[in-house]
């Protein structure tokens, strides 16, 4: 059951984003990317996490959620998540705020449809083989589309983590709030529980979403700030799933 549940998601994720990012790219001949992300980027998003809610059984509920700004509220933000899924990229773009540019690598613009969209969206890919020329792109970029009002977010292991497990915590995220004064978000999600690292198969339950209090990097160092941020992560993610440590 849980295999045909999958595949009946993942299915509706194809069909529907091959007409909707097709008109995406076109509409972005004459529309800036803050309309595309509201118009078709978002609402995509919030059906594919509702098809996986609906069709595949996996639920989500959310603590902490009065620490995120406001609509109204022009800080600053970076969030920094636990990465151990796709789920999380789908999810934090289509329940924020404010419209969402995700530091990425170039490869992902190769992606038919899918890749063009980021394209379009206003987002910083990068070159990880170019490291000092993807963190004078990050910082200079972050900046600018941060001033327009965007947050910024940067999964601080950079790839997917097992289930029980932390990754490399890298600082590139600290050090983009340092150098832009921005503050800091930390986010525990436990999607591996129903959506687990290079597979599509879904399982039904429910994901533990807890959201931090921002952190202002003003007057701190990147190291010592990731070491706070990286200490809040693993520690609330013990408490949300425990059975998995």
């Amino acid at each position: 059951m849980n295999a045909i549940r999958s595949v009946l998601v993942f299915t509706w994720i194809v069909l529907t984003v091959i007409p909707v990012g097709l008109t995406l790219v076109i509409c972005s001949l004459f529309l800036s990317d803050e309309k595309l992300w509201w118009w078709f980027a978002a609402p995509w998003l919030r059906g594919v996490i509702a098809a996986a809610r609906i069709v595949g059984g996996v639920r989500y509920r959310i603590q902490g959620e009065e620490n995120l700004p406001t609509a109204e509220d022009m800080r600053r933000i970076i969030l920094c998540p636990k990465h151990q899924s796709t789920w999380e990229t789908f999810f934090f773009a289509s329940f924020t705020s404010h419209p969402l540019a995700y530091v990425f690598k170039k490869e992902l613009l190769r992606i038919p449809v899918f890749g063009w969209c980021m394209g379009r969206l206003g987002m910083i890919h990068i070159d990880r083989s170019q490291r000092n020329q993807a963190w004078s792109k990050v910082a200079e970029q972050g900046e600018v589309l941060m001033n327009r009002g965007k947050w910024i977010i940067m999964f601080p292991e950079g790839t997917r983590s097992e289930r029980g497990k932390a990754g490399n915590y890298k600082s590139g995220a600290t050090r983009l709030a340092v150098a832009t004064g921005a503050y800091v978000v930390p986010i525990a999600v436990t999607s591996a529980r129903c959506w687990p690292r290079r597979t599509f198969a879904l399982r039904p339950g429910i994901i533990d979403v807890s959201i931090g209090q921002p952190v202002s990097a003003e007057g701190r160092e990147p190291g010592e700030l990731m070491d706070e941020i990286e200490r809040w992560i693993e520690a609330e993610m013990r408490r949300l799933d425990p059975e998995a440590y």
